[in-house]
C-alpha cells in the first residue's frame, strides 16, 4: 500500500464525530476503488456493492427504508451486525439516482455507518433532475500519486520521511533528484507507478498508458449525447495533449475548424471528469486572488507521465539532467503544478498563475501559492541566476510580501533579491521534490 497519505485523510474523516456519507472524486484509474478496498482493511466488516452490477444496482431501486436496506445488504455478504464497525462502499454510484438520494437517509437514519460512495463521471452523467443531498454528504478528490507516495512505493520509506519532513541532507539530494525526475517522467497514475516500481521497466509502460487513453476517448459516447459534441471531445482527447502547459484560445483550438464555443463546452466537460484543468491568471498580487475568465487559461492535465507519453518527449526527458531543460520547460512546470494540486483533498481547488498584461510590459510567473501563513506566494519553474527571473521581480515589486519561490534541481539555498526600486525580498531555492511542501518551506524560514 503505498497510498498512505490519502489513506490519513481517509481515516481523519472516518474519526470525526460530524462526518458525513463520503464521496470521492477522481478521472478515470487514480484508484478510488482500490484504496477504497484498502481502506475497508480497517474495518470488522467491509461491504462493497457496484452498481455496475445490475443486481447490486436492483437493492436501491426497491426505495427501502436504508435500515432495511443495510440489514439485506449484511445478508447478502453474510456478515453479522455492527453499524460501528462496518464501511459501506457504494461504487460506480451514477449509475442509481435511488443511491444517490439514500446517502442523506444514511447520514440520518445511520449515523454510525461509515459510507463511501465512488464515480468516474457523476457531474457529467447524472439525470438533471438528480440532484446530491445537499448538506449531507462530503467529497474528497482522489488524484495521481504525489512523489512522496511514489517514494512509498519504490520502498524509499526513508526518503519518504525526510521528503515529509522537509529534511533531506545534501548528502542525499542527487538520489532524490534522481527519483523526481523518474517521477516526473512516468507521472503518477496508480497502475504505472505500481508496474514500474515492480518492474523498474520504462518502455513496458506504454501499453498501461495506451489503456489508460482508450478508456478515456471510450468515456465519450457517456460524456454527451450530441453527434457533434463527441465529435469535439474526441479531437480534445486526441490532440491536447501537446498543449499543455501552455496558455490556448479557444477558437480554431489546434488548427481545428471548431469554433470557441464548441473547444470552451469541450474542455469544460472534460473539466468536470477531472480528466484537465483549465488554470486561468490573476493580475492581483494581494488576496483574494480572482481568477480573470476573460484572459487565456493554461492548459493542465491530469498527469505528467500521460503528458510525456502522448506528446512523445519521454525520449528526450529521459536524456537531461535538470527536467526544466526539457520540452522548452514545459514539463517541470506541469509536473510543479502536478504537485501543488496534491496538497488539497478538496474537489474545487484549482491552481491559479499571475500575468501582467500592459501594452510594453508583458510578465507571467508560472504559479501562485497561496499561504496561510504568508499570503500570496509568487513560484517561477526555472534554473540559472536570479537576472533570468524578470517576472518573479516584477510579482514582488508591487507585492506587499517578502517571499518568493524558485523550483530548481539545486538544493536548498537562500538569497536576498534587492529590487531596481530599492526592496529586499526573498528568494527560497526549493528542489523540485519538495513540491508539495511549501509550508513546510515556508514555515522553516
Amino acid at each position: 500500500m503505498f497510498r498512505r497519505n490519502t489513506i490519513e485523510a481517509l481515516s481523519k474523516w472516518s474519526d470525526s464525530p460530524s462526518r458525513k456519507p463520503l464521496i470521492i472524486r477522481g478521472a478515470r484509474q487514480v484508484g478510488k476503488s482500490t484504496l477504497v478496498d484498502e481502506f475497508g482493511k480497517e474495518f470488522g466488516t467491509y461491504l462493497k456493492f457496484n452498481l455496475d452490477r445490475k443486481e447490486d444496482a436492483a437493492l436501491f431501486d426497491r426505495n427501502l427504508p436504508v435500515g432495511e436496506l443495510f440489514d439485506i445488504m449484511l445478508a447478502l455478504r453474510g456478515r453479522e451486525k455492527n453499524v460501528n464497525d462496518t464501511l459501506l462502499f457504494i461504487d460506480e454510484i451514477q449509475n442509481s439516482a435511488s443511491a444517490i438520494k439514500s446517502l442523506r437517509y444514511f447520514y440520518e437514519d445511520l449515523p454510525g455507518l461509515r459510507v463511501i460512495a465512488a464515480g468516474s463521471l457523476l457531474e457529467t452523467l447524472l439525470n438533471r433532475e438528480t440532484s446530491f443531498p445537499v448538506g449531507r454528504v462530503e467529497y474528497l478528490a482522489l488524484r495521481p500519486c504525489s512523489f512522496q507516495e511514489f517514494l512509498g512505493a519504490m520502498g524509499e520509506t526513508a526518503l519518504q520521511e525526510m521528503v515529509g519532513a522537509v529534511s533531506v541532507p545534501e548528502a542525499l539530494h542527487s538520489r532524490v533528484m534522481s527519483l523526481f525526475n523518474r517521477y516526473a517522467l512516468i507521472g503518477g497514475m496508480p497502475e504505472v507507478v505500481a508496474h514500474y516500481a515492480e518492474h523498474g521497466d520504462i518502455v513496458a509502460l506504454d501499453s498501461i498508458y495506451d489503456s489508460l487513453l482508450t478508456g478515456y476517448a471510450d468515456d465519450v459516447e457517456k460524456y454527451e449525447s450530441r453527434r457533434e459534441a463527441r465529435e469535439v471531445l474526441r479531437f480534445l482527447i486526441s490532440n491536447a495533449w501537446g498543449f499543455a502547459s501552455e496558455r490556448i484560445s479557444f477558437e480554431r483550438f489546434g488548427g481545428s475548424r471548431y469554433k470557441s464555443r464548441e473547444i470552451g463546452d469541450a474542455f469544460r466537460t472534460l473539466q468536470k471528469t477531472m480528466l484537465l484543468e483549465l488554470s486561468y491568471p490573476t493580475s492581483s498580487t494581494s488576496l483574494p486572488l480572482l481568477p480573470d475568465i476573460g484572459k487565456k487559461p493554461k492548459l493542465l492535465f491530469l498527469d505528467t507521465g500521460l503528458v510525456n507519453h502522448v506528446a512523445g518527449v519521454r525520449a528526450e526527458l529521459v536524456t537531461k539532467e535538470d527536467i526544466a531543460d526539457g520540452w522548452r520547460g514545459k514539463t517541470a512546470e506541469h509536473i510543479i503544478g502536478q504537485e501543488l494540486l496534491s496538497q488539497s483533498s478538496s474537489v474545487l481547488a484549482r491552481r491559479i498563475f499571475w500575468v501582467r498584461e500592459a501594452r510594453n510590459s508583458q510578465a507571467e510567473v508560472d504559479w501562485l501559492y497561496n499561504s496561510p501563513s504568508f499570503g500570496p506566494v509568487p513560484i517561477e519553474v526555472k534554473s540559472g541566476h536570479n537576472s533570468k527571473l524578470r517576472s518573479l521581480h516584477s510579482f514582488m515589486e508591487s507585492s506587499s510580501g517578502g517571499i518568493a519561490l524558485r523550483f530548481w534541481n539545486q538544493p536548498l539555498s537562500s538569497d536576498t533579491v534587492v529590487l531596481p526600486s530599492g526592496k529586499p525580498y526573498l528568494l527560497l531555492n526549493v528542489p523540485y521534490y519538495y513540491a508539495s511542501h511549501i509550508e513546510g518551506i515556508l514555515r522553516r524560514t
